[in-house]
C-alpha cells in the first residue's frame, strides 16, 4: 500500500534519462542515467556548478528536450514519445516556466504578457478577461499593468513572468535560474513571492539553481555533476 501512495503522488519522472548532443568526438553527454521523479506539490531544487545538467534535466521535465535514452513520464504518461505538437499541448495544460531572463514580449504591455499567455494555455474568454490584473495585482504589481516591459526594473520583470506563468494554472513550475541576473536583496523577494504563492496554489517547484541559498530554500535537493545525480547538498 506505501509504494502505490507513493506511486500515485507522482507528478512527473525521469527513467535512466541520457541526453547527448553531437557525433562521434564532438558528442557532449549532458545527463548519464538520471531517474528522479517530482511529487505532486512538493519543492526541490536541481543544484550543481554550470555544466552539471540541471537545466536539461528541467527541459527534459518540461518536454523540450527529448532524452537519447530512456522514458519521461507526466501524469504516468510518456511524454518524450509524445510528437512536438503532442508534448507542447502536454507543457500548456500543466507545465509552466520561469528563466532566468524575464523572456516578456517587448511590444506587449504588462497585462498583455500575462493574457497572452493565458490564451496559450487554451484559455481564452471571458472567464481569463479580469484574472490577469488579479495575478498582477498578488505579484505587487497592479499599478503597472499598461506598462511595457522596457519601464521595468528586473525583479519588475520577474514578477511579471511569475504572473504569465501562473496564468497558465500549472501544476508544475519549473525556473531555471531565475533570480541569476538579480542582486541579492531582489532575488530574495523574487524568491519568497515564489513560496508564497506555492504555497497559495499548491503547484510542485523545481528550481535549477546554482546558487546555494537558494537552493536551500527548497525541502529537497538534487545535486548534479557531469550530468549524473550526486550525493551531497550545499554546505
Amino acid at each position: 500500500m506505501r509504494e502505490l501512495a507513493v506511486e500515485a503522488a507522482e507528478l512527473a519522472g525521469c527513467r535512466e534519462v541520457s541526453v547527448s548532443y553531437g557525433r562521434g568526438r564532438s558528442q557532449v553527454t549532458a545527463l548519464a542515467g538520471v531517474e528522479m521523479s517530482i511529487a505532486e506539490a512538493e519543492a526541490i531544487a536541481l543544484w550543481g556548478p554550470s555544466g552539471s545538467g540541471k537545466t536539461t534535466l528541467l527541459n527534459v521535465f518540461g518536454g523540450l528536450v527529448v532524452p537519447s535514452a530512456g522514458s519521461v513520464l507526466w501524469r504516468g504518461e510518456p511524454l518524450s514519445s509524445l510528437d512536438v505538437a503532442a508534448r507542447g499541448r502536454a507543457r500548456a495544460a500543466g507545465i509552466a516556466y520561469v528563466f532566468q531572463g524575464s523572456n516578456l514580449l517587448p511590444t506587449f504591455t504588462v497585462y498583455e504578457n500575462v493574457a497572452f499567455a493565458a490564451w496559450v494555455a487554451g484559455r481564452a474568454g471571458e472567464s481569463i478577461r479580469h484574472e490577469p490584473a488579479e495575478l498582477l495585482e498578488l505579484v505587487g504589481l497592479g499599478a503597472k499593468l499598461d506598462s511595457l516591459p522596457s519601464e521595468l526594473s528586473g525583479g519588475e520583470g520577474q514578477r511579471v513572468a511569475i504572473a504569465r506563468a501562473l496564468a497558465q494554472k500549472p501544476d508544475l513550475l519549473l525556473c531555471d535560474e531565475p533570480t541569476g541576473h538579480l542582486d541579492s536583496d531582489t532575488a530574495g523577494r523574487v524568491l519568497d513571492l515564489i513560496e508564497a504563492l506555492r504555497e497559495r496554489f499548491g503547484f510542485a517547484l523545481a528550481i535549477a539553481t546554482h546558487d546555494r541559498e537558494v537552493a536551500s530554500r527548497c525541502p529537497r535537493l538534487i545535486r548534479l555533476a557531469d550530468g549524473r545525480i550526486v550525493p551531497g547538498a550545499p554546505s
